[in-house]
């Protein structure tokens, strides 16, 4: 993937290379919230090994569609709220919107996350 300076997918009004890319190509999250910025614009951009490998090993599925044949044409995220629930845990209140076959949706998701050797994963969350 070659890094352009727009603007980052995850919304954070930083270019891709000063904000998730970094992440992309190996450094750790600083909090729960960047790692699920990153892993939207992982969603936006179709990096499949980036989404699996943050995924916390326990619920991580075995495979994963993302990109062209997903379907999706993600259109923004609002970050709602990042609560820190103890010194490994933390969630994630979001809104991705997407557009889908024609019809824009929106996925709303309080996500769940453990940070794990110093890295934090993606668990679960639930959908309203």
């Amino acid at each position: 993937m070659t890094a352009s300076p727009q603007t980052c997918p995850c919304g954070s009004g930083q270019t891709y290379p000063d904000c998730c890319a970094r992440l992309h190509h190996g450094a750790p999250a600083v909090d729960a919230e960047a790692l699920m910025r990153s892993r939207y614009s992982a969603y936006a951009l179709g990096l499949k090994d980036y989404l699996l490998v943050t995924w916390h090993a326990e619920t991580r599925p075995a495979s994963l569609m993302v990109g062209r044949g997903a379907g999706r044409k993600w259109l923004g995220l609002e970050v709602i709220r990042h609560e820190v629930v103890g010194s490994d845990r933390a969630v994630v209140e979001f809104v991705a919107r997407y557009k889908s076959f024609g019809f824009t949706r929106r996925l709303h998701e309080t996500s769940r996350f453990l940070r794990v050797d110093n890295r934090w994963m993606y668990v679960d969350g639930d959908c309203r």
